[in-house]
């Protein structure tokens, strides 16, 4: 059966009915996809969107929120310093002004955000609700820094003053471990320490000397030695060992001690010797000093070392070798430093006075309250005494008509010491005189002060001094401001133009007040005496005790002025023997005893300091040959 070939339409009907069934296709597919994709826009955005827009923005606040800096709780306990607060304190060992360096840029002031409170600090957070500045250059190392507050490398130190619970808060000391060349070598040369006295027994006992023996009774049992009067330098290192708040933490400390035997060192070289040798080791321990990292906290203010002479001896004034003593004292680096001297300049702020050593040297209570009841109640038969030299090579000297008045007064003592009398090298004939007098007479020596004013007030014996730096404008830490409290004072113009009765004087103080001014001078007896270095007093402070006390608080007070941004600028050095008198509120101005500190001139004849610094100081060095000249 043949099959039928199927039917062909034509090419134009076959064009018209594809693209009718083409365009119709698309035009649903069109629809679809339009619905498709509006159905799709419309739950992303209103239905999806709406919640991821909520979140992100959530998310987005939370994350600057949380990259912003925290600031540091602020206390009221202290005015927020002047100074800009993101700034960091350091001290450039090159210069001895007080330099701030800029740590960080300033940042926008912030927008406080309340916080709960937390357990520790108990006060309130602060945020800052501004875009995080730049990241700040880091600051030194060696400064902690914390929440982008102002941290001074002495910040930790002064905090430990917060902790109530440290007994050493605010007290702590810091030793340098010196080289044996700055100290204990010298002990071990110790014949080379003077050119007249074998210093040798004199170092033996942590610095006190050999005992002395009680064979008159003048002494009491225990506690009393052969001190020399030029032996502070070991017995106060020596006494610093037993400090109950020593560290090893230098960032804790208070203050920083330097444990060099500068009297020591000075008095090996001050006959015979050039300059070059004379200064060889303050350049040295300088040089030493300004490697360490302790030196950089404050450029050594924080440092203190201790002289068992007068100021003179390390203040040489030129390069000339015929000059006294050394330049210590004016070296750059030792200007930041405090030194603790026997006697001090009135005109100069980097050196402070300390009492002589005395005899008697307790190592416990005890031994302290037994000596001040028994001087307490002596039978004092003595109006008043002098022991001491006439100066006949010093017109301007009192001492001629003090030693005149005393051979002339039925109630007076004297006790000559010049080169033959061997009574004035024996403590017990010196301390049975003050014993024996009410009142003990200490006019100027070759320098302002004097060994034999601390022997007399031990003694319980009333010092009448006759020029205010003997006593009042140097041992101000140790002594009353009040000093009519505990002395008598004559001006030395009274005995040399008005030639006045030193026995009609002390004569006519009545009796209750002289009785009040011997309680006074006894009570003072802790203060004034330096304790057994190898134990301590229990319930008094001794002149150790009180030094380091008033060193850590003129430290404290010159890092809190660093913080609150006080300066000193209206400090005026030569007139520095004011400011310790001063009382709250006052302000240097003209003073009555002005005439007495007209700062001196070289071979000025005039000067009421009896010559040059450089004289002084060589004259002084008599006392090695009479010990209360």
């Amino acid at each position: 059966m043949r099959r039928r070939s199927p039917v062909t339409p034509s090419s134009d009907h076959m064009e018209k009915g594809t693209n009718k069934s083409q365009h119709s296709r698309l035009c649903v597919l069109g629809l679809l996809c339009a619905f498709f994709w509006g159905f799709l826009l419309y739950f992303h955005f209103v239905i999806i969107g709406g919640r991821s827009f909520q979140a992100t923005s959530i998310s987005s606040e939370s994350t600057t929120l949380e990259s912003l800096p925290a600031i540091r709780p602020i206390t009221t306990s202290r005015p927020i310093p002047a100074v800009d607060i993101d700034r960091v304190a350091n001290y450039d060992k090159s210069d001895e002004s007080r330099d701030l360096i800029v740590a960080q840029p300033k940042t926008p002031k912030p927008e406080p955000v309340t916080e709960p409170e937390t357990d520790n600090l108990n006060q309130q957070e602060h945020f800052q609700s501004v875009t995080p500045p730049p990241k700040p250059p880091q600051p030194d190392s060696s400064i902690e820094q914390k929440n982008n507050d102002p941290v001074f490398p002495f910040t930790k130190a002064l905090r430990t003053a917060e902790n109530k619970s440290d007994p050493c808060g605010g007290r702590y000391v810091y030793v340098h471990d010196l080289p044996p060349r700055f100290n204990e070598d010298m002990l071990k040369q110790c014949r080379s320490l003077s050119k007249w006295t074998n210093m040798c027994k004199f170092t033996t006992n942590a610095g006190l000397g050999p005992p002395l023996e009680n064979t008159e009774g003048v002494f009491s049992d225990n506690g009393w030695y052969a001190t020399n009067q030029f032996a502070v330098d070991v017995i106060f290192s020596n006494r610093m060992k037993q400090y109950e708040c020593l560290t090893k933490d230098s960032s804790l400390a208070a203050a920083i001690f330097v444990p060099f035997y500068a009297g020591f060192d000075i008095a090996r070289y001050l006959w015979g010797y050039n300059i070059s040798t004379r200064d060889a080791a303050s350049l040295d321990l300088v040089d030493w000093l300004q490697n360490r990292p302790e030196w950089n906290i404050m450029g050594g203010k924080d440092h203190f070392l201790v002289a068992g002479r007068i100021t003179w001896d390390f203040r040489r004034l030129s390069e000339e070798e015929t000059d006294w003593g050394n330049k210590l004292l004016f070296l750059p680096a030792a200007k930041n430093m405090s030194m603790l001297v026997v006697e001090s300049s009135p005109w100069n702020a980097n050196d402070f006075a300390i009492p002589y050593p005395t005899y008697f040297h307790p190592s416990k209570d005890s031994e302290l309250f037994s000596w001040q009841d028994r001087m307490m109640n002596l039978n004092r038969k003595w109006l008043f005494c002098f022991a001491g030299a006439p100066r006949p090579d010093n017109p301007k000297s009192i001492r001629g008509q003090i030693i005149d008045q005393c051979k002339s007064s039925n109630l007076g003592k004297l006790l000559e010491c010049d080169l033959g009398e061997s009574k004035c090298h024996s403590p017990s004939s010196i301390m049975q005189m003050f014993q024996s007098s009410i009142f003990c007479l200490q006019p100027q020596g070759d320098s302002y002060t004097r060994r034999s004013a601390f022997d007399s007030m031990l003694a319980g014996c009333i010092p009448v001094f006759f020029h205010p730096g003997s006593a009042y404008t140097q041992y101000t830490w140790h002594l009353p401001k009040n000093y009519t409290k505990y002395s008598v004072f004559i001006p030395e113009d009274d005995l040399r133009k008005k030639n006045i009765s030193i026995e009609e004087r002390l004569g006519q103080i009545p009796v209750d007040q002289v009785k009040m001014m011997r309680e006074a001078v006894i009570d003072l007896i802790p203060r004034l005496i330096y304790a057994d270095p190898r134990s301590k007093l229990e319930s008094h402070k001794d002149a150790f005790d009180v030094s380091v006390e008033a060193i850590i608080n003129k430290v404290t007070r010159l890092r809190k002025d660093l913080i609150d941004g006080r300066s000193d600028d209206d400090f005026i050095e030569e007139l520095s023997w004011k400011y310790a008198l001063l009382d709250e509120g006052e302000y240097v101005g003209v003073h009555e005893w002005d005439p007495f500190f007209s700062k001196p001139k070289p071979n000025d004849g005039n000067s009421e300091s009896d010559g040059s610094a450089a004289e002084a100081g060589k004259k002084s060095w008599k006392n090695e040959q009479r010990d209360h000249s």
